[in-house]
């Protein structure tokens, strides 16, 4: 199933380290298949507060998205990123095919006492 790791980053800051981070995060993706899906786009906002901008990075698994996040690699290069603009990062599966919301919601149902 393929999983995500995805950061909003608050204070997007274009500071000469966040460049090298950029010219360097391809090299760290590549060895567990990582592709860029969103990366710094202007968001339109319609609900709530986001302040910043995301990034979106889809890989086969969850294992591969751990891995890459966990290597050495991409560890030796992360501080030049967070250490300039602030956010979050989060990692996670997507839906497996045929995901059907209905039947989440009558599943739910159905577990409730």
């Amino acid at each position: 199933m393929t999983a995500y790791a995805l950061a909003h980053l608050h204070t997007p800051n274009l500071h000469e380290d966040v460049l090298v981070y950029l010219e360097r995060i391809q090299a760290t993706l590549d060895p567990f298949g990582g592709t860029f899906l969103a990366h710094g786009p202007d968001v339109e906002v319609r609900e709530g507060e986001w302040p910043g901008t995301v990034v979106l990075i889809a890989f086969p698994d969850k294992d591969a998205v751990r891995a890459w996040y966990d290597s050495p690699a991409y560890q030796a290069i992360l501080p030049l990123r967070t250490d300039h603009i602030a956010g979050s990062a989060i990692l996670f599966d997507g839906v497996r095919p045929g995901h059907d919301p209905a039947k989440m919601a009558a599943a739910i149902r159905a577990s409730r006492p």
